[in-house]
This record gives C-alpha cells, sequence and structure tokens, in this order.
C-alpha cells in the first residue's frame, strides 16, 4: 500500500509539473534583443539600411489568428538603436499595394500598412506607430483602443523620419507581385508621456504587425500572437519583450 501511495504521489507531481510547465509554453511571448548601433553618416535609406543589414537580425512577421482573413505577405524587419533615435526596417512581399493617405494621423492601417505597437516603460500605456507604405504616419498613445491621444501632427512631420522604395506620393491600388522596403527613424523625443527616455539597456514591451484593411485581400500579421475573436492590435496585454542593449 505504501509503495503504491508513493507511486501515486509521483504520478501526481509529474502531471502537475507538465500541467504548469504547459501553461508556460501557452503563454510564452516573443522576446526579442534590440541591438545598440552607430550611424557615422547623415541618415538616409541607403546609410541606417547599411547598419542595420550588418548589425541587426532579421526577423518575420508571420502570425495569422483569423481564419477568414488568411492571406499572408512575406514580412519582415531589423531594429536597431543608439541611445536616442530608434531604427526600424520593414521589408515587405505582397500582391496589393495601396497608398491613399496622405495627413498625419490618418487611417494609414487602411492602405498597405506596417506597424509597431510600444509600451517603453512597461506601464501599460503604449504608443501605436503606424505607416502606410509611403511613409505617411499616425501616432498616439493610450491604455487601450478606446482610450487614445493623438500626438500632434506637426511634431510627427517634425521628428519621425520615413523612406520608402514605393515614394511618397499616394496611389490607388496596384495589383501583381510587388517588394518594398522602409526605413524608419524614431527619436526619443517623440514619445512626449516619457520624458527623457533614453533606449539604452530599456527593458519594453511591444508588437510588430502588417495589414491592410482595404486591399483586395484584407490581411492581419503580428509577430507576437494576438488572441482575439476579430483582428485587433490593440492588445497590449498580447505584448512581446524587447530588451534593449
Amino acid at each position: 500500500i505504501n509503495l503504491f501511495m508513493t507511486n501515486l504521489k509521483l504520478i501526481g507531481i509529474v502531471f502537475l509539473f507538465s500541467l504548469i510547465n504547459c501553461t508556460d509554453m501557452k503563454s510564452k511571448k516573443n522576446s526579442l534583443e534590440v541591438t545598440k548601433i552607430t550611424v557615422k553618416d547623415s541618415l538616409g535609406f541607403k546609410s541606417v539600411s547599411e547598419v542595420l543589414e550588418n548589425s541587426s537580425p532579421l526577423i518575420k512577421i508571420s502570425w495569422v489568428g483569423w481564419d477568414e482573413f488568411p492571406y499572408k505577405p512575406d514580412v519582415n524587419f531589423r531594429i536597431a538603436h543608439d541611445d536616442s533615435l530608434l531604427f526600424l526596417k520593414y521589408y515587405v512581399k505582397e500582391n496589393h499595394v495601396l497608398a491613399k493617405n496622405i495627413n498625419p494621423n490618418s487611417a494609414v492601417h487602411r492602405d498597405s500598412c506596417v506597424e509597431f505597437f510600444v509600451d517603453p516603460d512597461q506601464s501599460g500605456n503604449y504608443y501605436n506607430f503606424e505607416f502606410n507604405c509611403i511613409g505617411t504616419t499616425h501616432l498616439a498613445y493610450g491604455p487601450s483602443r478606446s482610450s487614445r491621444t493623438f500626438i500632434p501632427s506637426k511634431l510627427i512631420s517634425n521628428n519621425i523620419k520615413t523612406w520608402s522604395t514605393l515614394g511618397n506620393d499616394p496611389f490607388d491600388e496596384k495589383s501583381g507581385n510587388f517588394e518594398w522596403e522602409m526605413v524608419i527613424v524614431i527619436p526619443a523625443s517623440i514619445f512626449t508621456y516619457n520624458e527623457r527616455l533614453n533606449f539604452s539597456k530599456l527593458i519594453s514591451n511591444a508588437n510588430f504587425y502588417k495589414c491592410g484593411d482595404d486591399t483586395t485581400k484584407p490581411h492581419f500579421l503580428s509577430w507576437n500572437p494576438v488572441k482575439a475573436p476579430k483582428p485587433d492590435f490593440h492588445r497590449p496585454e498580447q505584448f512581446g519583450v524587447l530588451n534593449f542593449q
């Protein structure tokens, strides 16, 4: 009887450990080391691209969580920083490109769009940086989709730099096989609700996305998985983690 009870306890312990381990696996979030770099030349598409491609890994945005939106463009990005500047480069291959929005804080998510949502200090409030394929930028701050405060358009225009291989002029949808790249430089000063922000040694929550609500093939891709009944990128509880060097 004692041997039976001992074995039963062991089985229970193994089962409990397996259950805990399974839960950890389900809740595990993507994490990424953000390399520290130096761009010696004046900032531009070529100078930033060269340093990023020599210093930071290529990361895929490939999670699709909604059966009604199966289309999956090929999307990758690189990210790095130099204490006061954040550098991003997106690489996109898709069948339809659209760029109608030209004003800051317009509905760029309806165009061919890449996005970067980040909670810099893990406070629960996050910035949603959204860029259509010609670099028009939408930027707001807050704790949820229903509670956002726009960053002023003039601050966006004067501080965030974007360069796209598709140029910066608006166009109606084009269909075919398209490949485009975009370089983005985001200064720490644009994080207006985080005074004296420095990226060095920062630990942040974030996610990276690709969408195109009004394209012929609407799509919603993310880096860290988003579990929701319908496409919804405003899920800060499901962000991954960025560890800045």
